[in-house]
């Protein structure tokens, strides 16, 4: 495809689409170049350089994040809503928890979901640095538990890049951590529960344990809510 009939929308669209399939490690402008049937001099005509093309491609999908009505009676139900739809959005592009933490990124697709959040608390009567500290920590919050599901993403390609099968290395790994937690009564007690079965994983329903843990011991005003 000669690079007068590339646009910046399909440039981003195929971005966003080859780091689900290979993550931030398998983006380049050749492979990019590829998938759109263009030389990677074409898509130079349209992002400066990779570091570019991720925040653009980060923006994207910040987009798909819906944002609910705000609602002052409901304000824990908002922010559940705003929360559940980012941990959704990062675990179909499980590549943006590790550019979050090797990128500087920004865009009105972050600026939108961020502007939205702080509203969520400010409407309950949250003052602004009340709102700006709760909104941090729900993010904070939502990234932590996220980052489980990039890290097996990008352990899986690493491992299958290198010709070794993913799972049963980390069969392997996980046998070894058992062993380590003989000595251990806790660790050996749970050893058998579905939290040991896989890597990174937690007990079922942590995430919305953890969520409604947080927003409860919200308060505006340090008043009760």
């Amino acid at each position: 495809m000669p690079r007068d009939t590339l646009t910046p929308e399909q440039i981003v669209r195929t971005a966003v689409e080859l780091l689900d399939d290979e993550g931030l490690e398998g983006l380049n402008m050749r492979s990019l170049g590829k998938r759109l049937g263009a030389a990677a001099t074409a898509v130079y005509w349209h992002v400066k350089n990779k570091d570019d093309l991720v925040l653009l491609a980060a923006d994207r999908v910040w987009h798909e994040v819906e944002l609910p009505a705000l609602d002052a009676a409901d304000w824990r139900g908002v922010a559940t809503a705003m929360a559940d739809r980012l941990h959704a959005m990062l675990v179909r592009h499980p590549w943006l928890v590790q550019a979050i933490g090797s990128h500087l990124l920004y865009g009105t697709g972050k600026a939108r979901y961020d502007d939205h959040l702080l509203g969520v608390f400010e409407t309950a009567g949250f003052a602004a640095q009340e709102a700006d500290r709760a909104a941090g920590a729900l993010v904070t919050y939502v990234l932590g538990n996220a980052l489980g599901a990039s890290a097996v993403t990008s352990l899986t390609r690493k491992v299958r890049r290198a010709g070794g099968d993913a799972e049963e290395q980390f069969k392997e790994t996980l046998a070894r951590a058992a062993q380590v937690a003989q000595p251990f009564p806790r660790l050996r007690a749970r050893l058998d529960t579905a939290a040991a079965t896989g890597h990174g994983d937690a007990p079922d329903g942590t995430y919305a344990a953890g969520l409604r843990a947080l927003l409860d011991g919200l308060r505006p005003g340090g008043a009760e809510g």
